[in-house]
């Protein structure tokens, strides 16, 4: 059912939460235990603002690109575009070793990768709950998260879009009452290397709207990748279609 799409987060489940900052981020996070992305460990990363989990530095930056990013930055993007919490919604983020979480994504990462021995011991769970975007005159917000996992050999990260209304800040010449145009949301991955990359298709098109209704494992609205060492699974042929204007404005 849709209601199980997002895993618990907020106040109630103890979680962190984000300054009310445009372009801000969390604290350094120190992780209990490291997190292998594209073969490389990584025991630090940040929950920024703009829908991007970093490791090693901070990213402010509202307008995305494509990837590979010419820097080498290593970071996911579930949604990478200007949000402004100042505006509204809050951006939300704990790591855990709760039983119950974990076994849930345990069962999930199992279904999907049916093929690979796989218990989760730990997760690093963050949600951007409602968030505005920089330029608002709407109401519009978006809700979506990102989940990290391991068991020490093997690491996931699952991107789960439950309420996506706007793709565009007006600083990346998005529209200040509809949230779209300009350049509009990326979402995927960069390793830093150059090499490896994935950028999910509809990013930085006005397609990107319709990404809780896409999936790489057949939940719409949820994108599942093994990225210890990255590989993707049940990439869609085409690019997201977009609806009728009258189905999403």
């Amino acid at each position: 059912p849709a209601e199980s799409l997002l895993y618990p987060y907020g106040p109630a489940q103890r979680d962190q939460k984000n300054p009310k900052l445009d372009d801000g981020t969390s604290r350094k996070v120190s992780l209990t235990v490291p997190f292998t992305f594209y073969s490389k460990e990584y025991r630090s990363l940040y929950v920024n603002n703009n829908g991007v989990i970093s490791f090693d530095t901070r990213v402010s930056q509202y307008t995305p690109d494509p990837f590979p990013l010419a820097d080498g930055r290593p970071f996911v993007a579930p949604f990478w575009a200007d949000v402004n919490n100042v505006k509204g919604g809050d951006v939300f983020y704990r790591q855990t070793t709760e039983p119950a979480l974990l076994e849930r994504i345990t069962e999930d990462i199992n279904r999907y990768f049916p093929t690979i021995p796989f218990r989760a011991t730990w997760a690093f769970v963050a949600t951007w709950d409602h968030v505005a975007y920089y330029g608002t005159e709407s109401q519009k917000g978006n809700t979506f998260q990102a989940a990290l996992t391991t068991n020490t050999e093997r690491s996931f990260i699952i991107l789960n879009y439950w309420d996506i209304q706007w793709t565009t800040g007006v600083a990346s010449g998005g529209d200040a009452e509809t949230g779209l145009g300009g350049t509009p949301a990326h979402a995927g991955f960069n390793s830093g290397d150059d090499k490896n990359f994935y950028n999910i298709p509809g990013s930085q098109t006005d397609a990107i709207i319709n990404i809780t209704t896409t999936s790489n494992v057949n939940v719409p609205g949820r994108w599942v990748f093994q990225v210890d060492e990255f590989k993707v699974i049940g990439v869609p042929t085409e690019a997201p279609k977009m609806a009728d204007a009258n189905c999403w404005l």
